[in-house]
């Protein structure tokens, strides 16, 4: 058990750390970068799948899209959804949205909370209830004071709750489901990477092959660990470890010189309550299974 919130906290932190990264890729955009993301990490992703026994899956996927070809749209639209969301975190950092990125990955637990419990009929605690009328609570605020919540977390939240519900719909869950997601990205990523002018890149960042190259690795071993840590971990364990890396989001958003208005104080202050009882009551299961085990 040890051993695998240990792994997790890694990846945690070279998540975290990727989000700080991106502002070392200067003068690249967002765009470039994420292209340039995508081809690094594909290969880790593919060396995973072998890893972690993945392969049968990643064949019961073809035969199901060669059974039914149109099933093929499905990994298109989620690999849609995951690239859009990943080119948003690289992006962010470099263009003053670290801060509104950071708030959507607060909010989203809350909401696919809230999703599972309309969509899929799941049953949700008192605790975890409370939780979402505060984050409730929280987006009014913002509405009232700033006419709305940013963009940025809007595409967070929506963006990534429609992937995953549509990947548990369709139980497209495995690490095989995964791969060919970042497989129908990959013309894009080509097309975004060969646009780069790398001759005036390179004279103001003269380093920036070296940290491509270390970008990709940072990634792919975020990657791998995270895999690692979720075949050794309990689901609601993981979850709750993940919000290291959220929190690192926030921290650096401040580092990086980015300043929360006085507007955005309720909702964050809200987010924070909301993120707490969730992790309280995530602490308080984990111990209490612990006991039950040992008893």
């Amino acid at each position: 058990m040890l051993r695998g919130i240990l792994i997790s906290l890694l990846a945690s932190l070279l998540f975290g750390y990727m989000y700080y990264f991106s502002t070392l890729l200067k003068p690249l955009s967002g765009t470039d970068i994420f292209g340039y993301r995508m081809l690094f990490t594909f290969p880790f992703v593919a060396l995973s799948v072998i890893m972690f026994k993945q392969k049968q899956a990643l064949a019961e996927h073809l035969k199901r899209i060669k059974k039914q070809p149109l099933f093929t749209l499905s990994y298109i639209t989620c690999g849609a959804l995951m690239g859009y969301q990943m080119w948003l975190f690289l992006w962010a950092p470099n263009n003053g949205s670290s801060l509104s990125v950071s708030f959507g990955y607060l909010l989203l637990p809350i909401v696919m909370v809230a999703a599972g419990r309309i969509f899929f009929k799941e049953r949700i605690s008192t605790l975890k209830f409370i939780a979402v009328l505060i984050a409730a609570i929280g987006v009014i605020s913002n509405i009232i004071l700033k006419g709305g919540l940013s963009w940025e977390a809007i595409v967070i939240c929506v963006g990534y709750t429609a992937y995953f519900s549509m990947r548990k719909a369709l139980k497209n869950i495995d690490l095989g489901a995964f791969c060919l997601e970042m497989i129908s990205l990959l013309p894009v990523s080509v097309y975004f990477a060969l646009q780069t002018d790398f001759a005036t890149v390179q004279e103001s960042n003269p380093n920036i092959w070296g940290l491509l190259v270390l970008l990709g690795l940072i990634s792919g071993a975020a990657l791998i660990a995270y895999v690692i840590a979720s075949n050794m971990l309990p689901m609601n364990l993981l979850g709750l470890l993940g919000y290291v890396e959220t929190i690192l989001m926030v921290i650096i958003s401040f580092l990086i010189g980015e300043e929360m208005d006085a507007d955005s104080y309720p909702l964050f202050i809200c987010l924070v309550l909301a993120m707490s009882l969730i992790i309280f009551e995530g602490v308080y299961k984990q111990r209490a299974k612990g006991t039950n085990h040992v008893v």
